[in-house]
């Protein structure tokens, strides 16, 4: 009997990153207050790394909950610059407050990426990816904001990487999978080990 993978995400994104690897899989968003699950991890003064692990932990936990025999994957992303935890901009003004925060300095995006099966965290995983941004007049930032409209605070930095935004960077390391939000190289090896796709 195929083990059903059930990806517990509403993201697009990687929901395109688990269609174009060829998976078949159900997707199912996780019923969860991520500001609620995060805020006493950040007053207690967890890594924003950690803070990524526990909400994909909690999101593949929670899908699990209604689909107990299914292979559950849950994926978080958070994106720090030292100690500072960033989140999606609410409008272009803090959009733009981001990429002048952003401006000439190296942030860091922490993807983690955990299974659960009957509510039982069988694995996780945790991928960084460093990026450094050229520095950016505010001239340019507004420019930049005007033409990329909306789609600027779909993304917790204000940028699509993967669309105009790479225009803003000067240096990146990391794989592009850890960039977009979830670990596709470790998953798939893991998803092989565990016999729930062809290997």
């Amino acid at each position: 009997m195929t083990t059903k993978l059930i990806l517990a995400s509403s993201s697009p994104f990687r929901r395109m990153l688990m269609e174009n690897a060829g998976l078949s899989f159900e997707a199912h968003a996780a019923q969860i207050d991520e500001r609620a699950v995060e805020a006493p991890l950040e007053k207690a003064g967890a890594q924003p790394d950690a803070v990524a692990l526990v909400l994909a932990r909690a999101k593949a936990e929670e899908v699990s909950s209604r689909f107990p025999d299914g292979l559950v994957i849950g994926s978080d992303q958070t994106m720090s610059l030292g100690d500072r935890v960033f989140h999606k901009p609410t409008d272009m003004v803090e959009a733009a407050n981001h990429l002048q925060t952003l401006s000439g300095a190296t942030h860091r995006l922490n993807s983690a990426v955990a299974i659960v099966r009957n509510g039982v965290v069988v694995w996780e995983h945790l991928a960084h990816a460093d990026l450094t941004m050229r520095p950016l007049t505010a001239d340019f930032i507004g420019r930049h904001l005007a033409r990329v409209g909306n789609k600027a605070l779909s993304s917790v930095g204000a940028y699509q990487l993967e669309g105009e935004g790479i225009q803003l960077f000067e240096k990146i390391e990391g794989d592009y999978f850890t960039i977009l939000g979830l670990p596709m190289l470790t998953l798939l090896e893991k998803l092989r080990d565990l016999g729930a796709i062809d290997g």
